[in-house]
């Protein structure tokens, strides 16, 4: 393995590699030698950090401090020598004096290389040039660092191993960890806001024997302790359906979904999805909690609601737009679907403005071609696009009085699409003649068309109120609040092809 840099000047010679890593094997056995192998501590209490230290200067300045992390600069200068150390939080600067922490200590320290781990414990103070730093009285090695960091101005930039040796990229690149921080307080603060709506965090199923609830092609896997084939699940939604049978009015889950389909800047085969469902609503209210839920987010954890992604800024705080597919389609392709009555008609059109269509896609499915093909770039500002046709949306309720068109809604920002929402179809008639056709499609060699899931078939005919549900993709929804380009920089280790052997 060579350094990990992508600038092939700072690369060492595979020789010179070897001959770092001899060198800190050698440092480890004479340590071991000596009854000071690092890896035997398996205690180091601490009771600060390099953040809380530098941030509370004023009450903490004299104090002693215990801290502990990864040694990331060592500069030597005789009896006395500067370190940087990083923990969880920042960097802060270490001033070790022989004589402070002994001649003995201090042979020990100048041995210790960077990436190693240690504690130290010390007093605070401010140096002559302001920085704050700790005066160390203890240092002490507890684990050692057996491979190189990456050289220290060009550091790790290759994307592809940023990716793959992500332990790293969190260690030499501190905006890597801000985003991952920030992810974190993300997913805290939906949390919070849904606990405090009366909403019930569940768990179900990820081995399925259905994967239902979206249009997307499963991984398949075995159970060899039940001799049969199972499905990891590409949503949540039948399962959370079934609890709000059962009378669990408001409940929703986060977790991992697994879609078989292709990978690209917003899409990766396992990723992160929320969905919530809640009685006696309607896609209306599903709406407005989406509003208030990404404004509370927006606000505790960015401290704004205006937020700016790629250089274009999105106000989370201004109403957000609400318009109909069939308008938006109007408005951006000049072709009104409203006109439209046969199916014929409908192909006719597509043909004329070039967008592609298969045998099997019906008015309804051309239509939202024509939405993908002329709208979608163009929603950049918080946008609720309503009422899809019915035949791309089989778990939906029928908009009363209009039957080819569905209550359902999906909320685009920066041309994404960042939720999909329903007045859930709770007829069970309506609902076994939507998968009837769904199967068609299936038959038709439509890999992502849903199937009959009889168990959610029976829970349906036992009866489920009026119900609003949505699901949101976490992940773009962190993209943007990270201004991160992929959602592969916001996934701590996504999938990656393996690497040849």
């Amino acid at each position: 393995m060579t350094e990990i840099t992508n600038n092939p000047a700072a690369m060492p010679q595979e020789e010179d590699l070897n001959e770092i890593l001899r060198v800190r094997r050698e440092k480890l056995r004479e340590l071991q030698e000596n009854g000071q192998d690092p890896f035997e501590i398996v205690r180091f209490d601490t009771d600060s950090t390099a953040e809380g230290i530098k941030s509370n200067f004023e009450n903490m300045e004299g104090k002693t401090v215990t801290i502990a992390g990864r040694l990331m600069t060592k500069r030597v200068m005789g009896k006395a020598s500067f370190c940087d150390l990083m923990d969880k939080t920042d960097r802060i600067q270490m001033y070790v004096r022989k004589d402070e922490v002994g001649e003995e200590p201090y042979a020990a320290f100048k041995k210790f290389d960077i990436g190693d781990i240690v504690g130290a414990e010390g007093e605070v103070f401010q140096t002559k040039t302001g920085e704050i730093s700790v005066k160390v009285t203890k240092i002490t090695l507890l684990a050692k660092s057996l491979r190189p960091l990456p050289e220290k101005f060009h550091g790790l930039t290759d994307t592809d191993t940023r990716y793959r040796q992500r332990y790293v990229d969190l260690i030499v690149n501190s905006e890597v960890r801000d985003t991952f921080v920030k992810r974190s307080k993300i997913i805290a603060s939906i949390r919070r806001y849904l606990d405090g709506q009366g909403f019930l965090e569940v768990e179900t199923p990820m081995l399925v024997a259905n994967a239902g609830g979206a249009a997307a092609r499963p991984f398949i896997t075995h159970s060899n302790a039940l001799g049969e084939d199972f499905k990891l699940r590409i949503s949540l939604e039948l399962y959370l359906k079934r609890l709000i049978v059962g009378g669990l009015d408001r409940v929703y889950e986060i977790g991992r979904v697994f879609r078989n389909e292709g990978v690209d800047t917003r899409h990766n085969p396992e990723f992160t999805l929320m969905e919530l469902y809640q009685a006696y609503t309607d896609y209306h209210g599903m709406m407005d909690l989406t509003e208030n839920l990404y404004r509370h987010v927006a606000q505790e954890v960015l401290g704004t609601t205006k937020i700016v992604y790629n250089g274009i800024e999105m106000d989370l705080g201004k109403p957000f737009e609400r318009i109909t597919m069939l308008d938006a389609v109007k408005q951006y392709s000049g072709v009104d679907f409203a006109e439209i009555k046969t199916l014929e008609e409908a192909r006719a059109v597509a043909k004329e403005h070039h967008v592609e269509y298969e045998d099997r896609h019906q008015k309804g499915d051309i239509l939202n071609l024509f939405f993908e093909e002329f709208v979608e770039d163009h929603l950049l500002q918080p946008t609720f696009v309503m009422d899809h046709p019915v035949e791309i949306s089989p778990l939906t309720k029928k908009k009363p009085g209009n039957p080819d068109y569905v209550e359902r809604f999906e909320f685009f920002m920066n041309g994404w699409e960042m939720a999909n929402a329903y007045s859930e179809l709770n007829d069970p008639i309506d609902q076994r003649e939507r998968f009837r056709a769904q199967e068609a499609l299936l038959a038709q060699g439509d890999e992502e068309a849903n199937t009959t899931d009889e168990d959610f078939m029976n829970a349906l005919e036992i009866g489920m109120p009026p119900t609003g549900g949505i699901g949101f993709g976490i992940d773009r929804m962190c993209m943007l609040l990270t201004d991160s380009a992929a959602i592969r920089d916001v996934l701590l280790f996504p999938t990656m092809k393996t690497l040849d052997k």
